[in-house]
């Protein structure tokens, strides 16, 4: 195996393969393709032009070096958005190295490049100052590393950590003001103590994104909670081992809260879906969207109703707070009737021939003809000799004749105690 082989590839190297105009001859427009003077280097694998979009995406490429940063900064003044997911990437000093060239740059992936040992020099994180948004995904990057990110990069926004086996955090001295969203799912945050730490380091915290970690509760006061997270709008607490109904209750201490996922947790798993969106949103009365729908005002009020109606038989020391609130608005609720909307299957009726009366029970699913054919040995007709009239006690009206052999007896609502008149046909 050649040398190159084994360590990986040159970014240089798979832009110019990609987006060369043999393997990417459309332009997208004015512009969009970058002419260099080329720089009289032999061997230099750069082509006189490259068609380069403002969206890199080189996941999967084997990259693990920088390459030239004179052809970087010639051929990607323009990007803005760049995927190095899945490389070779294993030295911040290279990967700065193609930051640092990329001027425009705000969005970059990482995720899936094995950063576990790479120590990053505060001098090469200032290379990502320009970043809105970084993924280090499954990275197994140090809360070191992030650490100095935090403090050389002045735009970051967004942060995803998601599956790096943390199950602690680190706190740092500096404050993160900027950060919006911390996207930190499927890690092994087990208690809320390493929870609150992050609301100590990003106190601009509008999205906090936790499925998948086995967070047992939520162990801290309701003015704890303002002061952590006063700007918090979105929580997303899927698959953790939340198991009270007070943990639920604490989210109402978050001031800015507006939706909330909730689903795979312990607490609702002897629910039924029903049960549990409306005994959640009965809970949260300040949350707007559950679990990716948005809650209507009609929808809310039903389960504030049924919450209500849910805890009617039990004691007083089983209530919860919300309870006595949704009281005071809609009064004590009586229980709603249960009603069986299931169409009838059976009915007794009495069954008239000549002078002869007999009680007969008859499936209501079966059609005209299959009475017929039920009646043949009670009366002792042919079913071809026999017409059938229906007689409804209840009504002021006449005998109704069953004239049409495929209807089904439903359908004209025969109840116990109704006649059937039987008659022989005229010879």
């Amino acid at each position: 195996m050649e040398a190159s082989q084994i360590e990986g590839r040159t970014f240089m190297q798979v832009i110019s393969e990609k987006y060369s105009p043999e393997n990417f001859p459309c332009r997208r427009g004015p512009g969009m393709g970058v002419v260099v003077v080329p720089s009289g280097q032999q061997g230099s694998p750069m082509k006189d032009r490259l068609n380069l979009p403002s969206v890199l995406v080189l996941n999967g490429c084997g990259i693990s070096h920088a390459g030239h940063e004179g052809e970087i900064a010639a051929f990607c003044a323009h990007v803005v958005e760049l995927d190095l997911s899945h490389n070779k990437l294993q030295d911040w000093h290279e990967i700065s190295k193609i930051v640092s060239n990329i001027p425009n740059l705000e969005f970059l992936n990482l995720a899936s490049n094995q950063l576990s040992d790479a120590v990053l020099e505060p001098n090469w994180a200032k290379a990502f100052s320009s970043i809105r948004r970084l993924v280090l995904n499954n990275t197994q990057v140090s809360w070191d590393t992030v650490h100095t990110f935090t403090r050389e990069m002045p735009e970051l926004e967004e942060l995803f950590l998601c599956l790096n086996e943390y199950t602690t955090v680190t706190t740092f001295a500096m404050p993160c003001s900027t950060l919006r969203l911390l996207h930190i799912t499927d890690n092994s945050l087990q208690e809320w103590n390493e929870v609150r730490k992050l609301g100590s380091m990003f106190p601009a915290l509008e999205t906090l994104i936790m499925a998948n970690n086995i967070l047992s509760s939520i162990d801290d006061t309701g003015e704890i909670l303002v002061r952590l997270f006063p700007n918090l709008r979105t929580i997303n607490l899927h698959n953790s081992g939340l198991n009270k109904w007070e943990d639920i209750e604490k989210l109402n201490c978050l001031p800015k809260l507006e939706e909330v996922r909730l689903q795979g947790i312990p607490l609702l798993q002897a629910y039924t879906c029903a049960e549990r969106r409306s005994l959640v949103l009965a809970q949260l009365p300040s949350v707007t969207c559950l679990n990716g729908s948005v809650v209507t005002e009609g929808e809310r009020e039903d389960a504030e109703r049924f919450f209500i109606r849910y805890h009617l038989d039990h004691s007083e020391e089983e209530l919860p707070h919300r309870y006595h609130s949704l009281v005071t608005k809609y009064g004590k609720l009586a229980p709603l009737a249960e009603i069986d909307l299931r169409p009838r299957s059976h009915a007794k009726v009495e069954v008239r021939y000549e002078d002869k009366v007999e009680q007969v029970n008859i499936r209501l699913d079966q059609t005209v003809a299959g009475l017929k054919k039920q009646l043949k040995n009670v009366v002792q007709l042919s079913t071809s000799n026999m017409r059938l009239y229906y007689i409804d006690k209840c009504s002021a009206f006449g005998p109704d004749e069953l004239k049409y052999t495929a209807r089904a007896l439903h359908s004209y609502s025969i109840q116990d105690g109704d006649e059937i008149l039987v008659v022989a046909k005229k010879k």
